[in-house]
């Protein structure tokens, strides 16, 4: 495997199941754990300072109707991973889910993706009809490795 950082695909509710498994992984290759969030709402140019773990997306016109607040996933990933630092970092995309997370790979050199396995429940399968999986897609585009992580079943649910 490369040594490149691990990106993991941060839904707009981070699982803290998924962010855990995604950190213990990272912390065990040795590598640096991209948390990405992708917004689906808007498409914006993307910066990516090379060989930077601080890079972040910019928007010379920022997204004021974007359905998926940013402030609360990073909220929802410092309760489960701490600050943000030498170990991970927040990154911020747009467009297409799979696509974004593809581009982010590539141009981080990651040594592999991790995303959460399909979820219950009536708006997930609505979302699924409209975009189709996320996984599914990753794997049919991506040249690196994919990692699913089930979703909890419906029974060990709170």
């Amino acid at each position: 495997m490369d040594t490149g950082p691990l990106i993991v695909g941060v839904p707009w509710d981070p699982l803290p199941r998924l962010i855990a498994y995604a950190a213990e992984l990272a912390d065990g290759l040795g590598v640096h754990l991209v948390c990405a969030f992708v917004d689906p709402s808007g498409y914006l140019a993307e910066f990516d300072a090379a060989r930077t773990k601080t890079a972040g997306s910019i928007d010379p016109q920022p997204n004021g109707e974007s359905l998926f607040p940013v402030t609360e996933v990073r909220s929802a990933l410092q309760a489960v991973l701490g600050a943000p630092g030498e170990t991970w970092s927040l990154r911020v995309l747009n467009g297409s889910v799979p696509e974004a997370l593809v581009r982010l790979a590539d141009s981080a050199g990651a040594s592999a993706i991790v995303v959460g396995g399909p979820r219950y429940g009536a708006r997930a399968s609505f979302s699924r009809l409209l975009e189709r999986s996320v996984s599914g897609r990753l794997m049919r585009i991506q040249r690196r490795p994919v990692i699913v992580v089930p979703a909890p079943s419906r029974e060990s649910r709170p």
